[in-house]
């Protein structure tokens, strides 16, 4: 009699709980169904990037701004001041002090901002990166170019330019992983596809042009058959076309760069630079803004996941890029 009576109670108990998930569950998606996929505008989202001020960081802040828009919140931009990790670092605690609903990062460094990440996940604040990784940081996401790729079409569009022959070199920023993942895709593609082009040097142009200039006026006298350089980012390849211009004319040099500021268009219009690499990076804002509203308001769950009550969240999103020439140069301009 008792064991029967113990299955009853647990059995009403079950049925109890059910009723009580039900209720809840739809009394929240009728709420979305009432009102929208909306949030509320003191719900405060923040962007954080290395270097702050760089053009190229416009299209990104649109992104995030068009999805808190669409989203009804409040969006913000930090970023430090210099290439510096620890300023970065720095910004990073104290957006977490003010317990914003979500944080999207671009990471100046994979290592350095590992903990820093992890602290904002351990205090309950959702965070993805974007633009730049710290994979073995516990953030939800990456949304960014597929960085090796982007340089495997940067190798074969330099072989295209140099009818499959002759030697290059690469300015880079060591250390940085996306512009290291970009430096290698650049140089297996033209060790293992084009055997009559070699890459006679990658160097640091520091993210900067007048450094930039100097390293391709050296090269170009290092390696007086120098027939392309590959710059890993923008402002590096303003300087490399700079040094092109004042250069010996009996010297050409195909530049192909990274990104699409106005001065690598304009030197892309003049003939002086290629091509350039464009990246997906409205997608990167605003999809990054999507997927930190989705985890505050636990509409989605982060992959891995063996729930199937919602679409497991992407651990990696490829934002896609595209090649810039003079062909096309003109649909890159801000309109």
């Amino acid at each position: 009699m008792k064991k029967t009576l113990l299955v009853y109670i647990l059995l009403i108990s079950a049925f109890a709980l059910y009723v009580l998930r039900y209720e809840y569950s739809s009394e929240a998606n009728g709420s979305w169904e009432a009102k929208g996929l909306r949030g509320d505008i003191g719900e405060t989202y923040i962007m954080i990037t290395f270097q702050s001020g760089l053009e190229y960081w416009k299209s990104v802040l649109k992104g995030f701004e068009d999805a808190g828009d669409a989203l009804g919140v409040t969006v913000e931009y930090r970023g430090a001041t210099r290439y510096d990790p620890k300023e970065q670092t720095t910004i990073i605690e104290q957006a977490i002090a003010r317990k914003p609903a979500g944080i999207a990062i671009s990471a100046i460094d994979p290592q350095s901002l590992i903990p820093v990440i992890n602290k904002a996940l351990d205090a309950g604040i959702p965070v993805v990166l974007f633009d730049a990784d710290a994979p073995d940081s516990r953030a939800y996401s990456f949304l960014g170019t597929d960085n090796y790729q982007a340089g495997v079409t940067a190798a074969d569009k330099m072989a295209e330019l140099l009818g499959r022959g002759g030697e290059v070199a690469v300015l880079t920023m060591p250390g940085q992983q996306n512009h290291e993942e970009r430096t290698e895709g650049f140089r297996d593609t033209i060790r293992d596809r084009y055997p009559s082009m070699k890459v006679v040097e990658v160097a640091d142009g520091h993210g900067d042009a007048m450094k930039s200039r100097d390293e391709a006026l050296r090269m170009m006298k290092a390696y007086p058959e120098l027939g392309g350089i590959f710059v890993t980012e923008a402002t590096g390849a303003a300087g490399v076309g700079e040094a092109v211009q004042n250069a010996d004319a009996g010297h050409p040099l195909q530049i192909i760069s990274f990104d699409t500021n106005k001065a690598t268009l304009d030197m892309i219009k003049s003939g002086t630079i290629s091509a350039t690499i464009a990246q997906g990076t409205w997608n990167m804002g605003y999809w990054s803004l999507q997927y930190l509203f989705h985890l505050h308001h636990q509409l989605t769950v982060p992959a891995p996941s063996s729930s199937d009550e919602n679409a497991p969240l992407p651990v990696r999103v490829d934002t896609g890029i595209s090649v810039v020439t003079r062909s096309n140069v003109d649909d890159y301009y801000a309109k």
